[in-house]
């Protein structure tokens, strides 16, 4: 029973969870690899259709971020979760960032083991972390509580007056 506890503490069971580190983490196109030279993929297309990843966006509503490296088997279960989902959800896009030619978005995201997933809300802010494969489930519910995040912060953003009709007071 106490081994089940010290897994479940390094959090490498494909559950997305929160990290209280991750919560002041915020990505851009840029940081992914966008323009000239990056890999990877954005959810448009099946497994896939960016690879040359000039075309990488953060998704309108929310990201999924997954870094992979090239032998590891999980990542393809993984990258065919991320697209479906993405494929089935509007304003979200899958970007897929090669571990081994991004060692300093690695080292500074703390990325220990591929695949890791990161859920982005619209602003690039990271919402949640799965280490391994995740579950559909649990992809489609992180995705919910950042579109959560996007539409309070709309309400209560900067700009938003206190009588609502978006004017500063």
């Amino acid at each position: 029973m106490a081994g089940r506890r010290t897994l479940r503490g390094r959090g490498t069971d494909g559950r997305l969870r929160v990290r209280a580190e991750d919560g002041a983490v915020r990505l851009s196109a840029a940081e992914l690899g966008a323009g000239p030279g990056g890999s990877g993929s954005t959810g448009s297309g099946p497994g896939g259709a960016d690879p040359g990843g000039a075309g990488r966006r953060l998704g309108a509503r929310a990201t999924l971020v997954q870094f992979s490296s090239a032998f590891c088997q999980p990542c393809r279960a993984t990258r065919r979760v991320l697209a479906e989902v993405a494929a089935m959800v509007d304003g979200v896009a899958h970007v897929e960032v090669d571990a081994e030619e991004r060692l300093d978005l690695v080292r500074r995201l703390e990325i220990l083991k591929t695949p890791t997933v990161l859920v982005l809300d619209a602003a690039g802010r990271v919402v949640r972390r799965a280490v391994g494969q995740p579950r559909r489930v649990d992809v489609i519910a992180a995705l919910g509580e950042a579109v959560h995040r996007n539409e309070q912060a709309a309400r209560t953003g900067p700009g938003a007056g206190p009588d609502g009709d978006g004017q500063p007071s």
